[in-house]
Order: C-alpha cells, then structure tokens, then sequence
C-alpha cells in the first residue's frame, strides 16, 4: 500500500495519471493508467452496448369500419411481412364521425387479423377503443 504522494510520483515518472476508482473504500482505491485512453474505451464500450440492444420497429397498419375483402387480404400481406422483419404490429380501425357505431365490426376485423397471423405473431394487446381509434399490437413470436 502506498501514499498518495508516492502513487502520484510513480504516475508522473511513468507519464500516467492516478485514477481514484473507489472514494468510499478505506484506504480510497486508485490506478495508474492513461486516463484518456481508458475515457475513450469506455466510450467504445458503450457504443457496442448500444449497437448491439435490439430496437423495437412499430409499423401501422390503418383499418377502416368497413374495410372490403381485397384490402384486408392487401393489408394483411404487410402484416405478415412485418412481423417476418421482427417488428411490431400496430394495427387500428380509425372510425369517422358516425362511422363509430360500428365498433363491433372494428373489432371483428382486429381479431381476425389477429387469428389470420397467429402462427408469426401474438397479440401484444387486445382491441381497445381509444378514441376515435380502435387499437391492437401484435408482436412477434420468437424464432427458435
């Protein structure tokens, strides 16, 4: 165990510094090393940290209350691609002015998009109303 004097003496005729790395330890805990080189791994560190956390990509899919078959078919072709991608599905029904009185069929068309793309996808949450917007997530299933 050495003192601070002769740490910071042995720092300097080797053209290091003296990194406290632990105040509260008794006696305080420190290293001899080049600081801006240890600065910059850290930073390295936490850039590969980062780049290897997997970000959560949200696609839309927009229903209307009375979307026809084709378009369903159309839509539902996207979904099935998205959730191959490892995205989120957001899909809602977004009901305009008296259109809302047909919330059941909203939820009708959210569920068996839901049921159509069960094999890639689990419903995250189920058909809410919010709004004038009736929202669904589904999310993908994990691959083995």
């Amino acid at each position: 165990m050495l003192s601070t004097t002769d740490a910071l003496k042995i720092a300097r005729e080797e053209g290091l510094d003296l990194v406290m790395i632990s105040e509260k330890a008794d006696p305080p805990v420190c290293k001899i090393l080049d600081y801006k080189k240890f600065l910059y791994d850290q930073k390295k560190k936490q850039k590969e940290i980062k780049n290897n956390a997997q970000k959560v990509v949200v696609k839309e899919i927009r229903f209307g209350p009375n979307t026809d078959e084709h378009d369903f078919e159309f839509k539902k072709k996207h979904a099935v691609k998205f959730l191959e991608e490892g995205s989120k599905i957001k899909s809602y029904v977004f009901f305009k002015g008296r259109s809302i009185l047909f919330k059941d069929k909203g939820e009708i068309l959210l569920l068996r998009l839901a049921t159509e793309v069960e094999e890639l996808g689990i419903v995250e949450s189920m058909p809410k109303l919010e709004g004038k917007r009736m929202i669904m997530m589904l999310a993908p299933k994990k691959k083995k």
